[in-house]
């Protein structure tokens, strides 16, 4: 059994769609995936991913990424609601958003949000990220509330106990994760990237392996005994930072 890692799919564009629809109905069937978040903002496309990941793999695994919580034209409804409602979804294809143990093999998500423990935003992050006029939370909630949150879902997960544990999020761990390589004049998106939070979930879980998204940017490191990758697929025209293909990260 292989463990395949992804994240980032965006099968909003039709190059993206078309990828998807094109993995192997005969090759992965016993075979596992992780998929680390932003599938699509609209829920029709997400419950097609799930439908053509759970015929294509023998365990499908998935947390939301902040473009799955979007609620750009679905106004009656705010992005806890969107949750819900994708969690409904996975219920319904068999995807797993909680931990699941494959005898010696444990697979935990985590789930987080942003919260600035990578930075303090500037003026030109906060008037062009667009999750903050996609994403509508209840009145009294800033990131930092939703990050605590989706980090109290963990709090329950992180009990888990194995030989061998593959986390994954949607967020990164650690600033420290972006390669050196990433200009200057596009860090300013480093406050929207993750939380330091989840580092804290990764160590007292105990894994060796930790797959994340979000970034775009394919990553492949160890840190502190600790395997993090990032596969992300990305969007149609980001060819130099990402793979676009699945990539095997553990095999039992």
């Amino acid at each position: 059994m292989r463990i395949y890692g992804i994240s980032d799919i965006h099968i909003d564009y039709r190059e993206n769609k078309k990828w998807l629809n094109s993995l192997s109905c005969y090759d992965y069937t016993n075979d596992v995936i992780i998929l680390a978040g932003d599938i699509s903002d609209d829920l029709r496309l997400i419950e097609q991913a799930f439908k053509v990941l759970s015929n294509r793999f023998l365990e499908v695994f998935y947390v939301p990424g902040n473009h799955d919580l979007w609620v750009r034209f679905e106004k009656k409804i705010d992005s806890f609601i969107k949750f819900k409602e994708i969690k409904l979804l996975a219920n319904y294809y068999r995807v797993h958003m909680k931990p699941y143990s494959f005898k010696e093999l444990s697979i935990v998500p985590l789930y987080s949000w942003y919260d600035y423990t990578f930075g303090e935003p500037s003026k030109e992050l906060i008037n062009s990220w667009t999750d903050f006029t996609a994403c509508k939370w209840p009145f009294n909630y800033d990131v930092k509330s939703v990050n605590n949150y989706f980090n109290s879902i963990n709090d329950e997960f992180i009990k888990v106990s194995n030989r061998k544990i593959i986390s994954f999020s949607h967020f990164l761990p650690s600033i420290e994760l972006m390669p050196s390589f990433i200009p200057k004049d596009k860090r300013f998106i480093y406050p929207v990237l993750g939380s330091t939070l989840l580092m804290k979930y990764i160590k007292q879980l105990g894994s060796s392996i930790h797959i994340y998204g979000h970034s775009h940017v394919n990553v492949h490191i160890v840190k502190d005994n600790v395997l993090y990758i990032n596969n992300a697929f990305g969007y149609p025209y980001e060819t130099s930072i990402t793979a676009k293909k699945l990539k095997c990260v553990y095999e039992i």
